[in-house]
């Protein structure tokens, strides 16, 4: 199964990367305001889905442009094509694919590739964690006073919501930020310590299914309770260490979507 994975995801970064090449020529379309869709998105996902139902045909499926099948396996692919779309279109190395196993109700299994960055990274239960073929380092604590968050939002959040996360990050948690534009970049970036950690409003599942698992193995985790999430859902969380969560206790809660 992992070696299928990997090689799926590997096709799908290398399709959305000649895409990249003829950015120019790509037909994109609104799904809302600074909320965008291309060409490139929805051939990704379709070459995604159909190797996916070739390798895995009892599994299901649901992605971020639509496509969708029913599990008889009780195990779902969570696909997000590109993530990070507007960086994409602004030539931004800022995106990545990513394809998560979603099993009992819980993130289980990943792969992201981000072709721009030359990241590959692959991890979950039965699978230890990897960037590029190497273990990833395992994480704890955070230094207060060098810390810093990047912050993420679905535009459709108030802008006095945006507004309020930034004070709290600032002026409450004493920290600085990045806003990247790519659940999925900023939470590679995580794992490799180059943030402390993730706070995001109005994030979708198929942002976070595949860096998730393979987080959750160097000591990342993040105050979502899949028990009470649905698939469809938005979701308002933090990630990161421990130590970096409880920062963020009275802001965003354990449990909290």
């Amino acid at each position: 199964m992992f070696d299928d994975v990997q090689r799926i995801a590997r096709e799908a970064g290398s399709l959305a990367a000649d895409y990249f090449t003829k950015l120019g020529n790509i037909a994109v379309e609104s799904k809302g305001h600074l909320d965008l869709v291309t060409e490139a998105d929805r051939q990704v996902e379709r070459l995604i889905g159909e190797r996916l139902e070739e390798a895995f045909p009892d599994d299901g499926i649901f992605g971020e442009e639509g496509a969708a099948r029913q599990t008889s396996s009780g195990r779902i692919w969570v696909i997000d094509p590109i993530d990070g779309t507007f960086n994409y279109l602004r030539g931004s190395d800022q995106w990545a694919v990513s394809i998560g196993l979603y099993e009992e109700g819980q993130p289980r299994f990943g792969v992201v590739y981000a072709p721009l960055r030359d990241e590959f990274l692959v991890g979950g239960e039965g699978f230890a964690p990897t960037l590029n073929g190497n273990p990833l380092a395992a994480r704890s604590g955070f230094d207060r006073s060098r810390a810093v968050c990047d912050i993420g939002f679905h535009p459709s959040i108030p802008a006095e919501e945006q507004l309020g996360a930034f004070r709290f990050v600032i002026e409450e948690a004493g920290m600085t930020f990045r806003c990247t534009g790519s659940a999925i970049t900023a939470l590679i970036d995580v794992g490799r310590g180059q943030v402390d950690g993730y706070f995001g409003l109005g994030i979708s599942t198929w942002d976070l299914m595949a860096m998730l698992p393979i987080l959750k193995h160097i000591g990342i985790t993040s105050t979502l309770d899949w028990n009470s999430i649905k698939l469809q859902d938005k979701l308002r969380f933090v990630c990161g260490t421990p130590e970096f969560i409880d920062v963020f206790s009275s802001h965003c809660p354990a449990g909290s979507r």
